[in-house]
């Protein structure tokens, strides 16, 4: 007897492959922004504790907003052991994370 999407399919998990796999996969461990694309909450953000940024390569490109009432958004460059600070006062410093 034919059903209809009951297991037809089979898992997703395992016709994907590469990239897609790995997120998946992530995503099934719990991690549900294995790419860190979600708007990371400033914290104090001073010199001493900047705000940490994960990346899994030397550099990556930050948006600040450095007002709530901003109707723009103040980008930068993080580089691997130097620490930034942005037009407003906070400071911001590149992490390392494993890549998914």
């Amino acid at each position: 007897m034919w059903r209809p999407f009951a297991s037809d399919h089979g898992d997703p998990i395992e016709h994907a492959t590469g990239l897609e796999k790995r997120e998946l996969l992530a995503k099934m461990g719990g991690n549900d922004d294995p790419f860190d694309m979600k708007v990371i909450k400033r914290s104090a953000g001073t010199r001493s504790c900047p705000n940490e940024i994960p990346s899994a390569f030397d550099e990556r490109i930050v948006g600040c907003i450095c007002d709530s009432e901003a109707n723009s958004i103040s980008w930068m460059w993080l580089h691997k052991g130097e620490p930034k600070r942005c037009e407003c006062g906070y400071w911001f410093n590149l992490v390392h994370k494993a890549p998914v």
